[in-house]
């Protein structure tokens, strides 16, 4: 774990980020708010790309709660079997569907507590959703996000929920809106776990990481 940047490191870091790419998006696709929140619940040990061959098909037929309802668990899982742990993850999105619908009028919350509160969402897929549909900036720390946030000292941390304190507290404001996209872009594209790129990284002047490649 490396120690916490400073403020004007981190600064310069995430001006070269929104340099390279201004508007970082999620890779998971999705046409709502609840569209948004089924795929999430899916991509738990899953890859984007795969959720989103098994969403591209679902979401034409279930892309509501109620839809989703009318759907049923059997026929949901015949779209989603590519997936892993897809019986469980059926459950869930019939049960949180169902909870939609009884509770929230059909609406998806937009506080973190009543999305938490679904089954099968957890902080980082509440996180997620507040980001990406409810333009909160709030930090969805995956695998990624705590590989990068320790091995720069962008966000040093012993489990996810300090890392994303250490997002909230060390990322000056104008960045917070897209600083998890970026984090996460950067841990899957370049930083990665066993070989990262860092001939190629826009930070790596800065980056204290002592097992760099060449």
């Amino acid at each position: 774990m490396a120690k916490q940047l400073n403020y004007k490191t981190i600064h310069e870091i995430f001006t070269r980020f929104r340099d390279g790419e201004a508007l970082p998006k999620g890779e998971l696709n999705h046409g709502n708010a609840y569209t948004l929140v089924v795929a999430v619940a899916l991509s738990a040990q899953a890859t984007d790309i795969g959720v989103n061959k098994a969403t591209e098909a679902l979401f034409k037929v279930a892309d509501t709660p109620e839809k989703m309802l009318a759907l049923g668990e059997e026929a949901l899982i015949e779209y989603i079997k590519t997936i892993g742990l897809y019986r469980n993850k059926a459950k869930n999105v019939i049960k949180l569907s169902r909870i939609l619908v009884e509770e929230y009028g059909g609406e998806v919350p937009s506080s973190r507590a009543a999305l938490q509160s679904l089954p099968g969402v957890g902080r980082k897929t509440a996180n997620v959703v507040l980001n990406m549909w409810f333009k909160h900036p709030a930090q969805a720390v995956d695998t990624h996000i705590f590989r990068v946030g320790n091995r720069t000292g962008i966000a040093p941390g012993k489990d996810v929920d300090a890392v994303e304190r250490a997002i909230e507290d060390h990322v000056p404001a104008e960045f917070q809106q897209h600083a998890h996209h970026w984090l996460i872009l950067h841990g899957r594209y370049i930083c990665k776990a066993r070989k990262p790129n860092c001939q190629v990284c826009p930070i790596n002047d800065l980056c204290p990481f002592e097992e760099k490649t060449t």
